[in-house]
């Protein structure tokens, strides 16, 4: 089952994430977008792309339950994957806008940190942050010097540490999202900003992205397999493994209930 639409408009593309009712992040997931955005990389005729979700869900995170199932080396590719679509979608050099149209914790925030601006949807029930401390998930030094990027090394740090998650207006008042409004107008508000970036030259638009981007994007991919390697210790151990447990069982009873 396909877990992502594409919508063509007259420059640039809109990517909508179609996995279930929550977005949940799974290895399919991953690889379809990955190979959408490299499409959308090399197509000139696509001058931008916004990634948006669904209603209430922009993605609430990895898919855990999947994941959580998976042996050693069954685990490996999608992580290997995963981090592969962060760095090309860090990477990307056309115009990338989240229209975050209601949760996105976790992975959900990993793809929109990716973006050249979050439009996001108002409430105080809707959250984003990376918030991998509290579901014991491990956090790569790659996505650590994402969030850094947007929030500064202190801001960030705290916000890690204590697994905080944001609301919008409260990541609105920290310049982590640029936007906020009812999610009916999250997608117009997000295509009104691509179309601002599309009168831009596009060999400038990306001259002056790469540039502002050179620090983190020089630093990604730098620990290779050794970040696997790390990943996978923590993901292993017995007491990780056991919380984790708890987390997925929880999830199960919330979706059979």
């Amino acid at each position: 089952m396909q877990t992502i639409n594409i919508t063509r408009k007259k420059n640039y593309a809109i990517l909508h994430l179609q996995q279930g009712k929550v977005n949940a992040i799974n290895h399919q997931l991953v690889k379809e977008v990955r190979s959408a955005i490299q499409a959308f990389q090399e197509e000139e005729a696509i001058r931008g792309v916004i990634i948006v979700g669904q209603p209430h869900y922009f993605s609430a995170g990895l898919d855990v339950i999947e994941l959580y199932g998976l042996d050693k080396k069954g685990i490996q590719p999608f992580f290997r994957d995963f981090g592969n679509l962060y760095m090309e979608l860090a990477k990307f050099p056309k115009p990338l806008i989240a229209a975050i149209t209601g949760h996105a914790p976790a992975g959900g925030t990993v793809i929109a940190m990716t973006c050249d601006y979050r439009v996001m949807t108002a409430g105080e029930k809707y959250t984003l942050g990376l918030n991998e401390v509290l579901v014991n998930v491990p956090l790569s030094e790659d996505l650590i010097k994402g969030y850094a990027f947007w929030l500064g090394d202190g801001l960030s740090t705290r916000y890690l540490l204590q697994g905080k998650l944001m609301t919008a207006q409260e990541a609105y008042s920290v310049g982590f999202v640029d936007e906020v409004c009812p999610m009916e107008e999250v997608l117009d508000r997000a295509e009104a900003q691509m179309k601002r970036y599309l009168r831009s030259n596009d060999r400038i638009f990306r001259d002056i992205k790469s540039r502002a981007r050179k620090e983190w994007i020089n630093s990604l991919g730098q620990k290779g397999e050794l970040a696997m390697e790390e990943t996978m210790e923590v993901w292993w151990q017995p007491e990780v493994r056991a919380r984790m447990k708890m987390f997925v069982e929880m999830l199960q009873g919330k979706k059979s209930s």
